[in-house]
């Protein structure tokens, strides 16, 4: 009963000790299966198993599931390589860095797990490819065996998991959403008392939101209802960032007493855990007291349709809603593009190194790349993370070489030699559950099964063995200086490129007629990337209150000029307001270069509206503050769509 506490103090997780002890376990159970099935390379499922860990049913399940999708898609691509090639060398490699490639493209563009089954599809093909090239009147055999292999890893996993892993709660994440939204409408109220709220509480719920935006790929795992209730709660998110957007340039006279009070009722309803039909009809009843403010009416209207589908997740019944509110996710194509080049070109690089010397070894140092240069391209600081993979991966190789030369030469079955070999794996439990050597520990159990054929007779002298450990380990040492030197990548550049896209798309909206016609689109694409803004301003060691701010300004600009387009259109607008427009619309397309000039542009615009009675003054002069305060922001940004 002594002992958690003392691991605890020791730097270990005990509540991630019982997965990781689990899932060694698992991992000892598919080599053997895989074994007893006469695999060719039984350990492979072994490191399926490693590969598909996840810590709760549902998101196991869904893994799994993409997991399982991604092999049979790599698989038939490298059966198709091998019989288009005719098992040459030189076309598999460059059919194989094309695949690797877009794979790498595809993986940066999705999310999730349908993410991860992308990038399994690009080193999928290169597992059935590359080590065994000169074999393709057996491709179809070799394949199937490749496949079977990951298979049984893949089932092995689940069955394991199903019986001793705890299905994830929605709860937690629900819960959060329920408290956010509480203290936006309490937000909303102090608004319409005639006190003007707090911008640094607006901001802690702007990074709190971020967060849980972050929080739901996991939480929409293993089922259908599962991700109808994530997509209804990132409904929500948008919802909430529309509304503290507007709280930031809302007026401070505002006062409606009576909506006050019905949002007052809606956040007392949601903090007793009412159910969520019982705010909706408060919140449809604010929505209509609020007419007579169409900028505020819009706010609430925006969580009330957020409210109706996070009813129909509850309860099956669909409502219309009285606005188009979508959902429309960032999609970071500069990344994804970058991504690909440096993943094939790798490949290719690589491959043609290894075809033209004909090193043996090759083939693992290649295998190794394929999996490295697209799975961690995913992440926010890739480069960081392959030091941690480096160290791991070189424990791993080591304790290969000490189980092959110390403890299988003992071995007198194949047997024996699978059974020795799993106390090397349980070992990995322990730097898999550290708080120190969490990140990369995995690794040590991947190079450690990557390394060990449990086949008699015993191949390879002491010297070609430990040529191969160098070649397995310097897989992530040419991945990091690849991630350091190739389009760099961390938290930084992405945040730069983020908020490049974010200006780039307003610019376009200055000089398109149609930009009125996709403001619904425009406005929730937005809305997920100044989320995606703060959180990346946060992970690169940023003040998020200055990035938060850009991102707000860059929302209140884009705003007005969706306004001033879809005025535009209007048949009896005359003739000097529509020059007027253009002008301020050429200013903001401009504002990068000279923002005190889209400053006064908007400004005389607003006088203009005033002159001629129209209610959009003060829309103009909010995005005119916004564009004044964060010039800098343009100026950064604009130089980032330039260099792009």
């Amino acid at each position: 009963m002594n002992a958690l506490p003392a691991l605890t103090r020791l730097g270990f997780d005990t509540g991630r000790l019982g997965f990781t002890l689990r899932t060694c376990f698992a991992a000892c159970l598919a080599l053997l299966a895989a074994w007893a099935l006469g695999l060719e390379h039984p350990q492979w499922s072994a490191m399926t198993v490693f590969a598909s860990a996840q810590p709760a049913r549902n998101m196991l399940v869904e893994k799994a599931f993409f997991r399982g999708v991604g092999t049979l898609a790599g698989t038939a691509v490298g059966v198709l390589l091998m019989l288009l090639s005719g098992g040459q060398p030189l076309p598999v490699m460059l059919g194989l860095a094309l695949w690797v490639g877009f794979c790498a493209f595809a993986g940066n563009l999705l999310r999730g797990f349908v993410s991860y089954g992308a990038l399994i599809a690009g080193f999928s093909a290169a597992m059935v490819v590359l080590l065994d090239v000169g074999r393709p009147d057996h491709i179809l055999l070799l394949a199937a065996d490749r496949l079977l292999t990951v298979l049984t890893g893949i089932v092995t996993a689940l069955i394991v998991g199903l019986l001793f892993a705890p299905k994830e709660g929605e709860d937690a994440v629900a819960g959060e959403a329920r408290q956010l939204a509480i203290r936006v409408l309490r937000q909303l109220a102090t608004l319409l008392s005639g006190t003007k709220p707090g911008a640094e509480e607006q901001r802690q719920i702007l990074r709190q939101l971020a967060l849980l935006d972050e929080a739901l790929e996991p939480h929409g795992a293993g089922s259908l209802r599962s991700r109808r209730s994530a997509r209804s709660i990132r409904s929500l998110i948008s919802a909430l960032v529309s509304t503290l957007v507007w709280l930031r340039a809302a007026p401070e006279t505002l006062r409606a007493a009576p909506v006050q009070e019905l949002l007052e009722q809606a956040a007392d309803a949601l903090e007793a855990a009412a159910p969520v039909a019982e705010v909706l009809t408060l919140l449809e009843r604010a929505a209509d007291l609020s007419a007579e403010h169409p900028p505020l009416q819009d706010a609430i209207l925006r969580l009330e349709a957020a409210a109706k589908e996070r009813v129909g997740v509850s309860d099956g019944e669909i409502r219309p809603a009285r606005i188009e509110h979508p959902v429309i996710l960032h999609r970071d194509w500069v990344g994804a593009r970058q991504a690909a080049l440096r993943a094939g070109g790798i490949m290719l690089g690589l491959g043609t190194i290894w075809v033209v010397t004909g090193w043996q070894a090759g083939a693992l140092l290649l295998l190794g790349t394929s999996v490295m240069v697209t799975l961690f391209s995913t992440w926010e600081n890739p480069a960081l993370i392959m030091r941690k993979v480096l160290v791991g991966q070189a424990c791993g190789a080591l304790a290969a070489l000490a189980c092959r030369w110390l403890v299988w030469p003992h071995a007198t079955s194949e047997l024996e030699l699978v059974l020795m070999l799993m106390p090397f794996i349980m070992i990995g439990a322990l730097p898999m559950a550290h708080r120190r050597t969490m990140l990369g520990s995995i690794d040590y159990c991947m190079a450690l099964l990557l390394l060990s054929q449990p086949a008699l007779p015993l191949k390879g002298d002491l010297a070609s063995t430990v040529f191969t450990a160098l070649a397995v380990v310097s897989a992530p040492f040419l991945t990091l200086i690849a991630f350091r030197t190739i389009f760099p990548t961390d938290a930084r550049q992405r945040l730069q490129v983020l908020a490049g896209m974010m200006l780039k798309e307003l610019q376009d909206h200055c000089s398109a007629p149609e930009a009125a016609l996709r403001a619904a689109t425009w406005r929730a694409r937005l809305n997920h990337r100044l989320l995606r803004l703060v959180r990346l301003s946060q992970q690169a060691g940023e003040r998020a209150s200055t990035q938060e701010d850009g991102g707000i300004a860059v929302f209140a600009v884009g705003m007005a000029v969706l306004r001033l387009r879809a005025m535009l259109a209007e048949t009896d607008l005359a003739p000097t307001t529509a020059h007027t427009i253009r002008l301020a619309l050429a200013r903001v397309a401009n504002a990068a270069q000279q923002p005190g000039r889209a400053v006064q542009a908007l400004d005389e615009l607003a006088d203009r509206f005033d002159e001629i009675g129209r209610g959009e003054a003060e829309s103009m002069r909010a995005a005119s503050r916004a564009l004044a305060a964060q010039g800098s922001f343009f100026t950064q940004s604009g130089a980032t769509v330039a260099a792009g």
